[in-house]
């Protein structure tokens, strides 16, 4: 089957600038990339063939060459060959070119990082636990045994992938580099050594545990500690213990993610909590004291000032959550007041009230008098526009 045009693999015009040609790489590597597309063929042939075309396309020799003569540029003798020999190019050749553009970008999930060549064993890669814990979890912070599938150092081989008694060989085609150059006419091209796939070695006899890869499946128990102060959706990371890279690599790392659940009483703002507190409509006008509960189990005494109203909020200094690596300092605690209205009145509490209504004078009620004062000028100003009348003051 024959090769599409590079530039249509890209998605870019013929005169697209470097900068556009990277730009639809690294979008096209992003998605097709075999750790965002575990056991998809289809997705690993695109990654190879995105690869293989900015390859051509970023290197102005290459695609120089390409606009003059198309894929006949890069054949072998009439073979077939790929830009990178005959045969073409490894998956492990367009990983190469993809570190190079996003160097250590791609962090989660990739199994290696860095805009380097690859030498030497692969790291492993890295894994996600996800934790959900409440809010006073958050606030004392916690100690918690978690169980995390994943991968250790095969303890057969001791990581190296050869059974016990053989040993590893130095590859004889890359001399233990693990890269190799090619030249093609006047291209001098380097890739990993098809011979050990970069590793610059490998095993003749292969360990009969772990299959020479040199790693084995393992259900982890770890202790992980929750700093108090943690907010949802942040990440812990702790370095060194995802899964163990293939014969002898460095582990990669294990992020957990925090998910804060819901709390029935408080509601969060980073470091400061809201509460809504209830308050007798007797103690809203004469004024006294409310109890409301706080997030490290105790309880506080509110003054409430005579003639409160609902929404008025109280400010409880360093009654909030602890501050992340703070050392112990809080953020405040906001109570919002609720007037209650009394319910399920006996017939003297209805005289009582009845009473009340009728011996209080003006100024009893502020907000009310203002508030129907509004509306009284509203409707006169209504009623002016409807009647053709000229305002006061016009």
């Amino acid at each position: 089957m024959s090769k599409r045009d590079y530039y249509e693999v890209l998605g870019v015009e013929n005169g697209a600038d470097a900068k556009a040609i990277k730009s639809a790489y690294r979008k096209l590597a992003m998605k097709y990339h075999p750790d965002q597309n575990p056991d998809d063929a289809e997705a690993e042939a695109k990654f190879k063939e995105v690869g293989e075309a900015y390859s051509i396309l970023s290197d102005d020799q290459k695609r120089a060459a390409y606009d003059r003569m198309g894929h006949a540029a890069f054949q072998n003798g009439g073979g077939g060959a790929g830009p990178f020999g005959r045969g073409g190019a490894s998956a492990a050749d367009f990983a190469d070119i993809f570190e190079q553009v996003f160097g250590d970008a791609f962090g989660m999930g990739g199994g290696r990082r860095g805009g380097g060549r690859r030498s030497g064993p692969a790291r492993g890669s890295d894994l996600r636990y996800d934790m959900d814990i409440t809010l006073e979890e958050a606030f004392h912070g916690k100690d918690a045994t978690i169980h995390v599938p994943t991968t250790i150092t095969c303890d057969r081989c001791d990581g190296d992938g050869a059974e016990p008694g053989t040993g590893v060989t130095t590859c004889e085609t890359c001399g233990g580099s693990g890269r190799i150059r090619r030249t093609q006419g006047f291209f001098t091209m380097e890739q990993t050594c098809p011979t050990c796939g970069g590793r610059g070695s490998y095993v003749e006899t292969p360990c009969t545990k772990c299959d020479g890869v040199g790693t084995v499946r393992e259900r982890r128990e770890l202790r992980v500690q929750i700093p108090p102060g943690v907010e949802d959706g942040m990440r812990i990371r702790l370095a060194g213990e995802g899964e163990a890279g293939a014969r002898g690599g460095p582990r990669g790392d294990l992020y957990i993610f925090i998910s804060v659940r819901g709390h029935e009483i408080f509601e969060r703002d980073g470091p400061n909590l809201y509460c809504r507190a209830p308050v007798p409509m007797t103690t809203a006008a004469l004024g006294g004291t409310i109890e409301a509960p706080t997030i490290d189990g105790g309880k506080v005494s509110i003054k409430v000032p005579e003639g409160a109203q609902t929404g008025e909020r109280m400010r409880l200094r360093q009654k909030g959550m602890v501050k992340l690596n703070s050392g112990g300092a809080r953020g405040e605690m906001f109570v919002e007041l609720f007037v209650e209205t009394p319910r399920r009145l006996t017939e003297r509490q209805k005289e009582i009230l009845q009473e009340f209504c009728e011996i209080s004078g003006d100024g009893c009620n502020p907000e009310s008098d203002g508030f129907l004062g509004k509306v009284k000028r509203f409707w006169d100003d209504l009623n002016g526009e409807e009647d053709g009348g000229a305002r006061p003051g016009a």
